[in-house]
């Protein structure tokens, strides 16, 4: 377009012609996107990925990360992580990762900000009852990818982006190499930043972790995350894809098997486990047995209990069974 003798572009137009030149050939071009459910008018300033982030963002499930349990149970402490803290830590990371292999930041931005939109209060604890109520009164089952995914598609983002949130764990590989990116990421993330909160409540101590892995991987939080970036951008750039090298991979997987069974499953946070349960289940039956406490909808109660009982923040589940007379 020429306009008082000069030539203008469009953003999009030069958007395309930024990410020809930028980015790898493994990227997702952001204006070759798989569209989104339902139609909608591009943004002038803005590409589908950076608009699915910025939705993301502005949302009441992602507001809500910052009342929902990563480890610990309301933990009365200002420094422990929440999912909130841990998405932030995860997309930050990722785009580290994204930038140094020339992949589309905007989309492993989005993918990371959404990934966890759907999980439950309580963590894992939280996710296991709901998934077990599911099962027994309806025959379902609850997966928090899924649920996350679900959220993805009702705030209408771009395929590319309910993709890499749907298969950021589970069974199926991400499609993308920027999906790739966050499934990995996410594990870097939240184990080491698991150990750090784990150490500051008195779970573990430093000499409790396994040395061989720390000797590789490093002695702080920033040294183990600082080695595994590196080790990721330096294996996926040889092997064209987005890998781990099989040393510092396998000592991860290692040093999160050690949390699994020292600090997820372990004796110490039984209890709180079994609360945790307690509280779900307790919501969940008055939820069944009572769907007018449910608000409004269209879909099956399954689904509505499903949503809402999910979308629940730790303190909020907490009041609303001590209302019930559950806690």
């Amino acid at each position: 377009m020429e306009v008082a003798g000069r030539i203008t572009e469009t953003f999009a137009e030069r958007q395309r012609a930024l990410e020809e030149v930028t980015l790898s050939p493994l990227a997702v071009r952001s204006y070759e996107t798989r569209g989104r459910e339902r139609d909608e008018e591009p943004c002038s300033v803005r590409t589908p990925f950076q608009r699915d982030r910025d939705r993301l963002v502005h949302s009441k499930p992602f507001r809500r990360l910052k009342g929902k349990t990563q480890v610990f149970i309301d933990p009365q402490g200002d420094h422990f992580r929440t999912r909130m803290t841990h998405t932030l830590e995860t997309t930050a990371i990722s785009r580290v990762v994204a930038r140094a292999l020339r992949l589309n930041e905007d989309l492993v931005e989005a993918i990371g900000l959404g990934h966890d939109t759907g999980h439950t209060p309580f963590g894992h604890a939280g996710e296991e009852a709901l998934d077990e109520a599911l099962r027994e009164s309806f025959g379902g089952h609850f997966l928090h990818n899924e649920q996350s995914f679900r959220i993805a598609q009702q705030l209408n983002l771009t395929r590319e982006v309910c993709e890499g949130i749907l298969t950021h764990t589970g069974e199926r590989e991400p499609a993308t190499h920027e999906g790739k990116i966050v499934r990995i990421v996410d594990r870097i993330a939240y184990v080491n930043h698991d150990i750090d909160d784990a150490l500051r409540y008195g779970l573990l101590t430093e000499r409790d972790l396994p040395f061989d892995e720390i000797e590789l991987l490093g002695a702080t939080g920033s040294e183990r995350i600082d080695t595994l970036v590196h080790d990721l951008v330096e294996a996926s750039e040889a092997a064209g894809d987005v890998v781990q090298g099989d040393e510092v991979g396998n000592a991860m997987l290692s040093l999160r098997s050690f949390m699994f069974e020292h600090v997820y499953l372990g004796p110490q946070v039984l209890p709180e486990h079994k609360r945790a349960r307690r509280v779900v289940r307790a919501i969940f039956d008055a939820l069944v047995a009572e769907p007018e406490r449910l608000p409004p909808g269209d879909e099956e109660l399954a689904t509505r209990v499903t949503d809402y009982l999910a979308g629940m923040t730790d303190r909020f589940a907490l009041q609303y069974a001590a209302a019930l007379g559950a806690e």
